[in-house]
């Protein structure tokens, strides 16, 4: 009899065990049945709540597909880092709508959600304790105002590191359940093309730039509210100009390496400069915005910052630097996203700084 009590209590610890572990992997995703797909055919555009806050990412889906990446020695203003091209397919994925505003970024930056969960008593769920790893104190205050006058609500966020706009990636992934990076070089630009092969996602001709993009010929002083102009074929805005977007790559002034897959290809950075941003900018010319023009960076992005050392996070002179998150259908392993997606040289580290409250 003591042994069937034993095994009866044994099984029903065990249930109670597996019913917990079920329960807190549901509770560690915010659920939106929209955002939800097993399939291509499935994939709906959804918007991302970002949890003790106003802030939301809309999200497009973006079929899988085969492009050639690159642009052809006949494009004007064509430049050696262009090429060769080369037909590259890329997996479906999510992308958002819109760069991320300061709406949404700043509730990391800033640690708005936690403050709010502070000033309001209200019971951190386990989203939030499983994104505390990558949000308080992260990243330090920045030393100045990082708009720089140029506007906040609705507005993209700039000036940020591609680690900085990594470590967001990876709190927006626990925070909301649903994994979360930046693109590759090749999932933007295939995203941006829309299914053209032209210079631009709407044809050849930089006069009509201005109907669909923010860039030096019309932005003025500065970049401007995400959404205002016409978006791609695949209902995507700022693809072209406004502001310039970091993806995961390394750049080679040379050109792309030949010895890159077909098949969702990444060249995993490996030195700290030169990094790529991809669609010009509200500062730049129209050959800077076309859907194939790259740029990497360089330390003059960091020539102001006072600090020392300078800061992992802020670029003080990357007036024009955005970014924008995908996620794809497909999620990795975690293996392979500490291998592949989410790896990168030098590995960034700051002084710890005491969070501040």
């Amino acid at each position: 009899m003591k042994r069937l009590l034993f095994i009866a209590s044994f099984g029903a610890s065990l249930l109670g065990t597996r019913v917990f572990a079920q329960n807190t992997a549901e509770a560690a995703v915010l659920r939106i049945p929209e955002a939800e797909a097993s399939s291509e055919k499935e994939m709906k555009p959804y918007s991302e709540k970002i949890e003790h806050s106003q802030a939301k990412i809309d999200m497009i889906p973006i079929p899988g597909g085969t492009f050639q990446m690159g642009s052809p020695d006949s494009e004007p203003n064509r430049l050696a880092d262009e090429g060769p091209v080369r037909e590259v397919s890329v997996a479906p994925f999510w992308m958002a709508k819109m760069e991320i505003t300061w709406d949404a970024y700043d509730v990391w930056m800033s640690d708005l959600d936690v403050f709010y969960r502070e000033v309001n008593k209200v019971k951190a769920t386990v989203r939030d304790d499983l994104a505390d790893e990558f949000q308080k104190s992260q990243p330090t205050k920045p030393y100045t105002d990082m708009t720089f006058g140029m506007g906040k609500q609705g507005y993209p966020a700039i000036c940020m590191t591609q680690h900085a706009a990594r470590t967001y990636c990876k709190w927006l992934s626990r925070k909301t359940g649903r994994y979360y990076r930046l693109p590759t070089e090749a999932e933007w630009e295939y995203a941006c093309r829309a299914g053209t092969t032209t210079a631009y996602s709407f044809g050849d001709d930089p006069a009509e730039l201005e109907t669909y993009a923010w860039f030096a010929d019309n932005a003025g002083e500065g970049y401007h509210k995400v959404g205002l102009k016409k978006p791609n074929p695949w209902g995507l805005h700022d693809m072209h100009g406004n502001v310039a977007e970091w993806v995961l790559d390394q750049h080679v002034p040379e050109g792309y390496p030949l010895e890159l897959r077909k098949a969702n290809p990444l060249l995993v950075p490996k030195t700290l400069y030169p990094r790529v941003v991809r669609g010009g900018g509200w500062d730049k010319p129209s050959e800077a915005c076309r859907s194939t023009s790259r740029e990497g960076s360089t330390e003059d992005w960091i020539a102001q910052d006072p600090q020392s050392p300078v800061s992992i996070w802020y670029l003080t002179d990357a007036l024009h630097v955005g970014f924008r998150v995908v996620r794809p259908l497909n999620e990795p392993t975690e293996e392979e996203k500490n291998t592949f997606w989410e790896y990168s040289e030098p590995i960034q580290k700051e002084r710890p700084v005491p969070l501040e409250r």
